[in-house]
């Protein structure tokens, strides 16, 4: 399957995804444009809508795609140019140098989807000790409260980039609609099962036919009875 084929079934997919918006840069699906929104409540991250692009080679999904932050971010693991360090978009095979094994690696098994969770979980679990920003990871070490000023500006910048009429889902809407969801799909199954049940059973069916017969057969055994009746009156006469 080509690369465009892949991507053409994957970027249908997380079109329908309400943590994530995409596009496509210059009609072209190897090059992706990707907002990301934490709507997680307990992240430092929490309410950003975040830019990104995403850029897949060629060799797709056998060789990882690049992603880069657009602006950037002040985070250890995203180099002052935006480009992010992260171990899924690294190539496949284990690294000696690094330490990473193949498992932490890109393979040709991970998709979109995985890789944008896992950038959206390393926002806030950050790796510092090979740092992609050393000013950052030396402040996420040292002086937490001023990085966390730094995120939040970072958070209030991004909000720039939400599109105009956008509005950006929360966690309580997303659990209600969660929960709407679940709660039609029960109903529906359950109406489909009834459904199922009554072509599969008619009942009554039988029962009526079972009754007709039981009617019958009594019929016939009355006219039996009043039979014999009038034969013993008649010998009785005689």
């Amino acid at each position: 399957m080509s690369p465009e084929r892949v991507l053409q079934n994957e970027f249908k997919q997380l079109s329908k995804e309400r943590w994530v918006n995409i596009a496509l840069q210059n009609e072209s699906l190897l090059q992706w444009t990707v907002d990301l929104m934490v709507l997680n409540p307990d992240s430092l991250y929490y309410g950003g809508y975040f830019r990104g692009n995403l850029t897949f080679p060629s060799e797709y999904p056998y060789s990882p795609p690049r992603f880069s932050f657009n602006p950037p971010l002040f985070h250890p693991n995203i180099y002052p140019d935006g480009r992010l360090c992260i171990s899924i978009l690294h190539p496949p095979g284990d690294d000696e140098m690094s330490g990473e094994l193949a498992s932490e690696r890109w393979t040709p098994a991970q998709r979109v989807e995985t890789v944008l969770l896992s950038i959206i979980s390393l926002l806030d679990d950050a790796e510092i000790s090979s740092p992609a920003n050393i000013d950052a990871a030396k402040m996420l070490r040292d002086d937490k409260a001023e990085y966390k000023r730094r995120v939040a500006q970072d958070v209030e910048k991004s909000k720039e980039n939400i599109p105009s009429g956008f509005v950006v889902p929360t966690d309580e809407v997303l659990r209600k609609e969660a929960a709407t969801k679940a709660a039609k799909e029960k109903v529906d199954d359950d109406a489909d099962f009834w459904a199922e049940s009554d072509e599969d059973f008619d009942f009554g069916s039988d029962t009526e036919e079972e009754d007709n017969e039981m009617g019958e057969d009594a019929g016939v055994g009355e006219e039996e009875e009043d039979e014999r009746d009038s034969e013993d009156e008649e010998k009785m006469e005689d």
